[in-house]
């Protein structure tokens, strides 16, 4: 199901440019890829495919909201609300070719965008860190592994064997200045 949520907004710009395609009277440019792909043997049923159009928008629209909550990045989002409320105007106020395939393509563009910025979120975690002792303060860079926590470190100044605060689930959470990786990932603490 999540897969199915990451991929609503293409799913929708898809969807969307197909039916913008089986319906070359209002899509004129597309009228070429219309007939070389058979598409237009839904020229009959073109108020259908009308709403069919709408429905594919409004979900890229609904595919971008979700994709925000989890990469946070606006843009996307407010070109695809943007390009909808375009469409909305075309369809239900006045008919205006320039402005549907402004509105088209917005929503096409904005589910690119959307693409490279949850791509984004995949970067490696930072595995440097300066773990300040609170006893004596002394600061030393450390290499956190990547795959098991660090749960007592002993500073190298004073011999304080330090441990993680409670609610933090490893010495680099607590003392470090970078989180450790499962944390730096959005995952659950490693402890």
């Amino acid at each position: 199901m999540k897969d199915v949520i990451k991929l609503l907004d293409r799913i929708g710009s898809i969807g969307a440019l197909l039916a913008a395609a089986a319906a070359p009277c209002c899509f004129p440019l597309f009228a070429a890829v219309a007939a070389a792909s058979g598409l237009t043997v839904f020229g009959r049923f073109e108020t259908t495919v009308l709403y069919i159009f709408q429905g594919f928008a409004l979900v890229a629209i609904l595919g971008l909201v979700l994709n925000y909550r989890k990469h946070g990045r606006f843009g996307p989002l407010a070109l695809g609300i943007l390009s909808g409320l375009a469409l909305a105007y075309v369809f239900y106020c006045s008919w205006s070719v320039e402005l549907l395939y402004a509105g088209l393509f917005g929503i096409v563009i904005a589910s690119v965008w959307n693409w490279s910025c949850s791509r984004g979120n995949a970067q490696q975690p930072l595995l440097q860190s300066i773990v300040t002792c609170p006893q004596c303060g002394h600061r030393a860079e450390e290499t956190m592994p990547t795959n098991a926590c660090l749960f007592f470190y002993d500073c190298p100044q004073c011999g304080t064997k330090l441990k993680p605060k409670p609610g933090d689930c490893c010495v680099f959470c607590s003392y470090g200045s970078v989180p450790c990786p499962p944390i730096q990932a959005g995952a659950a603490c490693c402890a």
